[in-house]
């Protein structure tokens, strides 16, 4: 009887993020830090002596770039993938940032209590985009944990809201279809919204969506102005406004 053949493990790449500032390893195959990261990285604010913490950090993508733009800012990252845990840990060092970034095994479906943390100042997450299987055909296996979300949004805002202090701040990327789930599922102890739309061209519909809020905010909803990515004509890839904030020239503020 014949061994059963395995397919070959591809070592990671290496990709420079944020104008070069940033190096990331991840697995050449399933999930991979892309523009999603970049943008949520770019909307956060966090001041110096902040403790942020980022769930579902995967490789590091968001986490390292985020710790860059903000040096005076502590950051957390929790992942449950023990490959991508690796990964990440090893990408702190890589950049020299463990005095400032620490990452630790955790699942969000358990809850926040369960990693024994004392609440942060802000959240930042990308949660999976599905938590219904019958909506989409199967992802590839290894992408699996990355785009299907076993307990829904629901379980991804009940973490992000036990995470932070009251009056923290909670910063999530998603599908722009997703807007009103995503508010539903946050507006039980969370207020003070304000939505950013991220749209591939001007003339386009959002794709993605930029939510800010506030655990136990009072403010009312507020609909900033959108990013566009990309330009109709001309050779650049992204619209001025975009690569700015993609080399780390500019943020992606909120009011």
């Amino acid at each position: 009887m014949s061994e059963p053949s395995h397919a070959p493990v591809e070592p990671p790449t290496e990709n420079r993020l944020l104008g070069g500032r940033v190096v990331l390893r991840q697995p050449a195959r399933g999930y991979r830090a892309g523009l999603d990261a970049a943008l949520l990285a770019a909307a956060c604010d966090s001041g110096p002596g902040d403790r942020v913490i980022e769930a579902g950090c995967g490789a590091g993508g968001a986490l390292l770039v985020a710790a860059t733009r903000r040096p005076g800012a502590l950051f957390t990252g929790v992942e449950r993938d023990s490959e991508a845990l690796a990964l990440a840990l090893a990408n702190v060092g890589l950049n020299g940032l463990a005095a400032r970034v620490t990452v630790q095994s955790g699942d969000v479906e358990a809850g926040f209590r369960a990693l024994g943390l004392q609440p942060f100042d802000a959240a930042l997450a990308n949660p999976p985009f599905f938590d219904d299987p019958a909506a989409l055909r199967a992802p590839a296996p290894e992408k699996t944990g990355a785009w299907m979300a076993d307990g829904g949004l629901a379980a991804w805002a009940g973490f992000l809201l036990k995470a932070i202090r009251e009056g923290g701040s909670l910063t999530v990327i998603h599908r722009a279809d997703r807007l009103a789930d995503l508010l539903s599922s946050l507006g039980t102890g969370a207020g003070s919204f304000q939505v950013r739309g991220i749209h591939p061209f001007a003339d386009a519909p959002a794709k993605r969506i930029l939510v800010r809020a506030i655990k136990t905010g009072k403010a009312p909803l507020r609909l900033l102005p959108p990013l566009v990515l990309h330009p109709r004509q001309g050779a650049e890839k992204h619209t001025p406004e975009a690569e700015a904030i993609l080399r780390g020239e500019a943020d992606l503020p909120w009011l």
